[in-house]
């Protein structure tokens, strides 16, 4: 297997539509979503599964999922944001932070194609919802 896609993400080797960053973690938009403004959050550190995050780095990235659920509410219209940890399609810990207006949207067998045009508008609505509150990155 080749280099870990995220941790190419993280470096900027490959691109991706990034709503929010702090300094131990990364929060973009996954190229094929469940609905639109499906977000993965990411440790910046290479981790395989999220149960082998230490402390305090396995509670911040659940504050943080929670920082971030409201903004992406707020931008993408949706009743609640769903969490998914599921970690077989990358090996690197990343939550699935997903917009959902009905049940069984949680589907992953139901993602969708979004042009980089619907993604980069969408990381714009969802960043200008994060509030802009301390220090930048700040759980």
């Amino acid at each position: 297997m080749g280099p870990c896609i995220f941790c190419q993400i993280i470096k900027g080797v490959e691109p991706a539509h990034r709503t929010w960053e702090s300094e131990d973690f990364l929060a973009f938009l996954t190229i094929r979503p469940c609905n639109p403004g499906h977000t993965l959050l990411i440790p910046k550190t290479h981790v395989d599964s999220v149960f082998d995050l230490e402390e305090p780095l396995y509670s911040n990235i659940f504050r943080a999922a929670k920082r971030l659920a409201e903004p992406i509410r707020q931008a993408t219209g949706a009743k609640r944001i769903g969490i998914a940890v599921e970690g077989l399609s990358v090996p690197h810990v990343h939550l699935h932070l997903v917009p959902l207006h009905d049940v069984g949207e949680l589907d992953p067998n139901r993602h969708i194609e979004q042009t980089q045009q619907e993604l980069a508008e969408m990381a714009g609505r969802i960043r200008r919802e994060i509030p802009k509150t301390g220090t930048e990155g700040e759980i």
